[in-house]
Order: C-alpha cells, then structure tokens, then sequence
C-alpha cells in the first residue's frame, strides 16, 4: 500500500509539473473557454441572475472553475488551473486501473505513461472545458471497479465506483456511458448466473465465473450502480439551487433537451465517430500568428505513434477474449468500446474527436495488455513508452501555446490534407 501510494504521488507531480508549465497561454479564451468560464464566473454572483449560462452540461466542473477563479484570480490559470490538477488525478487513476488489471507495478506505470503521452489528455488538460473532469472521475470510478471485479465481496468497491461515477456525470452526462458499461457487466453475469452457465473448461482467469460475487444481492446493486451514482449526482445542483426539487427537475429536463436534440451539421471541426480512432480530423483548438514566420498553435490530435498501434492492440485483447477468456483482456475492451460506441448510438450529428478520449485514454491499457503478454520481454514495453514519448515531444509545438512554432515545422505535422 505504502509503495502504491508513493508510486501514485510521484505521477501525479509528474504529470501535474509538466502540464502546468506554460499553462496561461494564450491570456485569452480559446476554443470552448469562452462557454464554460462566463458560466463559472456567474456562479460568482452574490445572486444568480437570468438567462443562466450554458445550462446544457451539468454544473460540478463549472464548480470547480468558479472555485479557482475565486481563488486564483480571474485570469489564465484560474481558469485553466483545475483542468491541470485532474487531468494529473486521471493520469494517477489510469496507473490505479492497471494495478487492478495487471497486479505488478511495472506494466502500471507504463500504461499511465502512456496515457500522459497520447498528446489528447495533455491537451484537454490545459484547457477550461469539461471533459478532463468527466474524465478523472470516470476513471477513478472505473479503477475501483475493476477492483472489486475479481473479488468475493465486491461491496465497497463498487459503492465507490458509484461514487465516481455520480461525480463524473454531475460535470457532463457522457459520464453515463462508463456507468452504463458497469450495469452491463453485472446484469450480463447475473444472467448467465441464473441460467447457470459454466465454462467446461473453466479457469481462474475467466472473466465469467458461475461462484462470482455469491454475496452481492440485487438491492446492492441497485445501491452502488443506479441510487449511489443519483443521489451524488444531484447533489452537485445543490450549491446553484438549494433543495428546490422542482428547479433541479427542470435543469434534468433542459440538459436532457439539449444533449438529445440533433444538431446541426456544419462546423468546421466536426468528425464523425468511425473516424476517430484512425485521427482523420483532428479540432484546432488555437491557431495565432505571432509574426511573420512565427505561430502559435493547440491542436486536439492525439499521438500517432500510440493511438494507431492502440488498434492492434484492442484486437488482440478481442482475440484473447474470445479464445482464451481473460479478464483482464475483457475489462478493457468492455471500457474501450462502451465509452467509444455509446456516441455512434446518440441521434446528435455534430461529434468531435475529443468525444474519443476516454476509449483513447483506456486504450494505453491495451498497449500495455499486448506488450506483456506472453513471452514478451520487459524491456520492450519500455522502449515503446521511449517512443510514445518521443512522439509526444515531436508534437509539443502543436500541443502547448507557449511552445510556438514556425510555418514550416507546423506544416511537417501536419502531416495529412484532412488534417489542416
């Protein structure tokens, strides 16, 4: 325990060190700060005027802005500030779900690497949108999960990742997905339960057992999956509207409206979600020309060198799901695809691809997953992180503001016309 929580501390001022650096440029808005921080500011006021600002998300990571702006100052990184601390706790959770699933250090630490390293949890850490927020909570929540997964009394675990969950959605509703995907698990392995369904072949590492969970009722999971998740989640309109039930109920009312409706097609960065693991079309977050020569740039991309072989990787977890039945192989692939997938099933047309990046985080799981098995030596997990990270460092003029760039560095990344 002691060991795990030195481990977690250390990656979290690592990854907390190297997002903040040069964390207030631009000195304005860019992209979706300019929806997010005026509602964050008008959470400030003595009394909550009308029309409220950006009633379409859930008001818990807007909270958290307001709360770093109070304290902070209204500027850059009180704005931004709070997107770099839990985009450095979901680096620390991402290391907690691979103790869960691998159960050595090592393989841990790379899969957190890694995810620092995908250039998209970087870049949304840096940024006073929702969606790192989200993020953290999710993955907390799914780390507890998974947790408990494999044990006899499952109990607090999944209270806790109710929790997480509750958290995640109170900052914006795709937290739901991740949720989802737990419901599914439960209620697909109570089903084959009640058929009393085994494995001829049964093994340790099956993620199916007929004995799995014998003391887990179904007024507990009620509790840690549908009330827990509820009564947190509520919670987070308290603060804008005390205990009015009727005003909470409507803000319910306007998010479903608003996230449900389909939108218009039409803008300039918009992709659709087939496209997204193969980074066709990435989001210009921030394109300034300093001078002449001379730009500064945040590209919402992803790194190449991890998120295509990420691919691979998620078809050999599928492969060993289904041939060998590992666990650990079916619990990253239910949070890489039901996270992904959930958006291809919404009637919105507008999507992006920074919707990718909880499957995109899960997905340094199953690089690590595919590197160790086997026969595999160790140090070929090591040297790919050496190399994820030489492609996170290539791609730091378009990822960081302060940074900058030149014309033509900027057009040698670019590297596809689908990408400018």
């Amino acid at each position: 325990m002691m060991r795990t929580g030195v481990t977690a501390g250390l990656l979290f001022v690592l990854a907390h060190f190297a997002m903040l650096i040069g964390v207030t440029a631009p000195e304005k808005f860019y992209f979706d700060e300019v929806h997010y921080v005026p509602a964050a500011r008008q959470m400030l006021e003595p009394v909550m005027r009308e029309p409220m600002l950006n009633p379409m998300h859930p008001p818990l990571a807007k909270q958290f802005i307001a709360l770093s702006i109070h304290s902070l100052g209204d500027g850059p990184l009180g704005w931004r500030y709070p997107a770099v601390l839990f985009g450095s706790l979901a680096v620390v959770a991402v290391y907690l779900c691979g103790l869960a699933l691998f159960a050595a250090q090592s393989p841990a630490i790379a899969a957190s690497l890694l995810a620092l390293f995908n250039q998209m949890l970087f870049v949304q850490s840096r940024i006073a949108m929702l969606d790192i927020f989200a993020l953290a909570f999710g993955l907390f929540a799914i780390a507890a999960f998974m947790h408990g997964f494999r044990r006899e009394r499952p109990h607090l675990w999944f209270a806790l990742a109710g929790i997480g969950f509750g958290l995640s959605v109170g900052c914006k509703w795709s937290g739901l997905f991740a949720l989802a995907v737990c419901i599914a698990i439960v209620a697909v392995i109570r089903l084959m339960q009640s058929w009393r369904t085994h494995f001829a072949d049964a093994r340790s590492a099956d993620w199916y057992r007929p004995d799995l969970w014998p003391g887990f009722k179904a007024w507990h999971f009620a509790v840690c999956f549908v009330l827990v998740p509820a009564v947190v989640y509520l919670a987070t309109f308290i603060p804008l509207y005390g205990l009015s039930v009727s005003d909470i109920l409507q803000a319910q009312r306007r998010i479903f409206s608003d996230n449900t409706t389909s939108a218009i097609a039409g803008h300039t960065y918009m992709s659709s979600w087939p496209s997204w693991p193969l980074l066709m079309r990435p989001v210009w977050y921030l394109f300034d020309k300093i001078d002449e020569d001379h730009i500064a740039a945040v590209v919402f991309l992803g790194n190449p060198l991890i998120l295509w072989p990420a691919l691979i990787a998620v078809a050999i977890c599928l492969r060993d799901w289904i041939v060998t039945r590992r666990v650990d192989a079916f619990l990253i692939l239910a949070f890489y695809f039901g996270p992904y997938l959930a958006w291809a099933l919404l009637p919105r047309t507008l999507g992006f691809i920074y919707y990718y990046l909880p499957a995109a985080t899960t997905a340094s799981l199953a690089l690590v997953y595919a590197l160790k098995r086997g026969a595999m030596p160790g140090w070929v997990l090591w040297a790919y992180v050496a190399i994820g990270f030489a492609g996170f460092a290539a791609m730091l003029p378009i990822s960081a503001a302060f940074v900058g760039t030149s014309m033509a560095t900027f057009s040698r990344l670019m590297i596809f016309q689908n990408w400018i």
